[in-house]
């Protein structure tokens, strides 16, 4: 305990100093513009500012999209409840009690609602991440090369069952990932393998290209097929305290929110969206006021809010202590730090300690923040919503080209992310989801490193995978996870849940 408090003071210590305090606060503000600006989310935002990394300290870097991220999640609330319209993936649950709140006159009660529950989920959240980081970080490293291997194809697998659509697509997806990480150069042989004698491949594969095309441009031209049809709730957002029945039934909702999300995060193929959708299932059956969902119940704002912000937090657990992304924003995060020249896994904790104790302590800094900037400043944000899109498009594409251009200062980048801004957007209209393309991108790499290693060790023998028991545990739950999704009743019914 003691030394777990010291390590949080030297990570105080690092998170205000003042550059990465102001980065801290721009990730929060840019987080909350992108959650309250519908279509764009912090995935794409992410991928957006990957160059802007490049020129930052590992640590600064990494607590700005971090900010952004769990940024979003606040933000996302604020369409969801004045315009009945998810700014922010996960917030699609808090649309169907939220907006309802707002049409009975309660908007601000439900703003309310959303920014305490999720400052509160956001706090608990991160103390999970301060306790047992460094916990999993020992169990880590008793982990052999096929302990590695099987836990990454475990985390690919459930990455696949997760996904929505066909399991068959998603794998397909997956197994694209891992054939496009392993272009360029062989470490061992020094062959170049997947280039087709292009030079510039003989590196592989930019991890900005795939992630700004992808994610970043090709949402910005599907947002622009859509229509622009934002109507501010005309009425007035009116007070934000709550009433003492509503702070009752809040409250546990609250609570049981921030243990739902905070599980469902650490799970691969998991993050912010399954877990509010899991807490909204939970509030309609197990909360006081579970006859008034439908009408604007409270709980089905308090709930959802609490575990889309624990499930933001504690995604970060599987990526410093395992190195392993939990979701497509954590595959982004693996991504920055590789660009930083930092190599995510168990000895983080030893080799970066201020990075890794810096980026817990500036989530509760900017928990903090985003309460403040959040609930006095809602005019603000409603009026950002009057922005027409025609207006941020041209000037978010100028500088991605920029962005790109200057990370090798080679024009071939700006190719390969309008090649794969094509793609992305051919992934769309044919249903394909593209996270985990990106998470088999950044994990194949890794999981042919352990997998050569484990060859080298048990002189080719490829029962070393069953012999060891952390290993033949991984593999026998992925086995059981695909054998289980693709019985057809389990895969309608996650269809069906999916769909709902």
């Amino acid at each position: 305990m003691e030394l777990l408090l010291t390590n949080l003071a030297h990570g105080f210590g690092v998170a205000l100093s003042f550059q990465n305090i102001s980065f801290a606060l721009l990730g929060a503000l840019i987080g909350t513009a992108i959650g309250v600006l519908p279509g764009i989310g912090p995935v794409a935002t992410i991928s957006l500012l990957l160059p802007i990394t490049f020129g930052l300290p590992a640590t600064t870097a990494i607590i700005m999209l971090a900010g952004i991220f769990y940024g979003a999640q606040y933000g996302g609330s604020t369409t969801a409840i004045l315009l009945n319209l998810p700014g922010e993936v996960s917030s699609v649950v808090t649309t169907l009690e939220g907006y309802k709140m707002a049409r009975n006159g309660r908007a601000g009660a439900a703003l309310a609602t959303a920014a305490l529950g999720s400052f509160f989920a956001g706090s608990v959240a991160t103390i999970l991440v301060a306790a047992s980081g460094p916990l999993l970080t020992q169990v880590a490293l008793s982990f052999g090369p096929a302990d590695y291997f099987s836990l990454m194809l475990l985390g690919l697998i459930i990455a696949c069952v997760l996904a929505q659509g066909s399991i068959i697509k998603a794998v397909g997806m997956v197994v694209l990932g891992v054939a496009l990480g392993l272009v360029g150069t062989d470490v061992q042989t020094g062959q170049q393998r997947f280039t087709f004698g292009i030079p510039e491949l003989s590196d592989g594969i930019g991890f900005v290209p795939i992630a700004m095309g992808m994610f970043g441009i090709a949402e910005i031209v599907l947002n622009l097929e859509r229509p622009e049809s934002r109507s501010v709730l005309s009425s007035k957002v009116g007070s934000l305290w709550l009433t003492k029945d509503e702070f009752k039934r809040a409250t546990p909702a609250v609570l049981r929110g921030t243990v739902v999300g905070s599980f469902l995060g650490i799970l691969p193929g998991g993050g912010a969206s399954l877990a509010a959708f899991g807490s909204y299932m939970m509030e309609r059956k197990m909360s006081r006021g579970r006859h008034m969902f439908g009408q604007g119940a409270i709980e089905g704002v308090a709930g959802p809010e609490a575990a889309n912000n624990a499930a933001a937090q504690t995604s970060f657990i599987p990526l410093l202590t395992l190195g392993i992304p939990s979701n497509a924003v954590m595959a982004l995060m693996v991504g920055a730090l590789i660009i930083q020249g930092i190599q995510p896994g168990p000895r983080m904790v030893e080799a970066q300690p201020d990075l890794f104790w810096g980026l817990i302590a500036s989530m509760w800094i900017g928990n903090l923040m985003l309460l403040v900037i959040n609930l006095p400043m809602i005019g603000m944000w409603v009026k950002l919503l009057q922005v027409p899109y025609r207006f941020l498009y041209p000037s978010i594409l100028v500088f991605c080209c920029i962005g790109v251009y200057s990370l090798n200062n080679n024009v071939f980048d700006v190719y390969m992310t309008v090649l794969f801004t094509v793609f992305g957007y051919m992934c769309n209209k044919l249903k394909l989801e593209p996270a985990p393309l990106l998470i088999g991108f950044v994990l194949g790499p890794m999981m042919e490193e352990h997998l050569r290693r484990a060859m080298l060790l048990s002189r080719g023998d490829w029962a070393v995978f069953i012999q060891r028991p952390i290993s033949a545990t991984m593999l026998g739950i992925a086995a059981f996870a695909l054998a289980l999704m693709l019985m057809p009743n389990i895969r309608k019914g996650k269809d069906k849940a999916l769909a709902e």
